[in-house]
């Protein structure tokens, strides 16, 4: 309640929020079919084909602000503090190159509470790259638990995106990433 409080007071710094968020793309989607069952009259050994041997997926980060969707951006491996760290420091600059110069300037960062996220050379980071104007578990705006739902990606970017790239299947990472891209 703290935080839409906040924004209900401040309903003209939207605009100036960068949310941020991360989502996990595989090979299978969401399907999964390991307790798929086929019941045939006519053939009673059909079988579905499923890949498990051939498993692989893709971290990615997008974020939002005002009216522009920056990335998205391959997370190599999984978020953990360093690789989200040399993120902020080296990558989320360069994304940002396409925002207004007064955007950027009035921005503030959003983030959720994944463990990454949260590391104290993280927070670190943020207050000196975004002093007061961070949203996060911790952080000068403290960000509520478990409310992926408050954030544009959440709602607007991941569910469209997802239908996108499974539109056409893919079988190998470099294929999904380029789908992704």
């Amino acid at each position: 309640m703290e935080f839409c409080r906040w924004i209900n007071n401040n309903h003209r710094v939207v605009s100036s929020i960068l949310f941020t968020d991360e989502a996990t793309f595989t090979r299978d989607d969401i399907n999964i079919t390991r307790n798929y069952h086929v019941w045939s009259d006519e053939n009673p050994h059909a079988t579905v084909e499923s890949n498990f041997q051939h498993r692989f997926s893709v971290n990615v980060w997008c974020g939002m602000v005002d009216s522009y969707l920056i990335g998205p951006f391959i997370l190599e491996n999984r978020l953990t503090e360093d690789n989200y760290l040399n993120f902020l420091q080296n990558e989320l600059q360069g994304l940002l190159e396409d925002v207004p110069v007064n955007i950027r300037m009035q921005m503030y960062y959003q983030h959720d509470g994944a463990p990454a996220h949260v590391a104290r050379q993280v927070k670190q980071h943020l207050d000196e790259r975004f002093p007061g104007r961070w949203i996060g578990r911790g952080g000068p705006i403290n960000w509520p638990a478990r409310s992926p739902y408050l954030t544009l990606l959440y709602f607007c970017l991941w569910g469209w995106m997802k239908n996108e790239v499974y539109k056409i299947k893919v079988d190998t990472r470099d294929a999904l990433i380029r789908r992704i891209e």
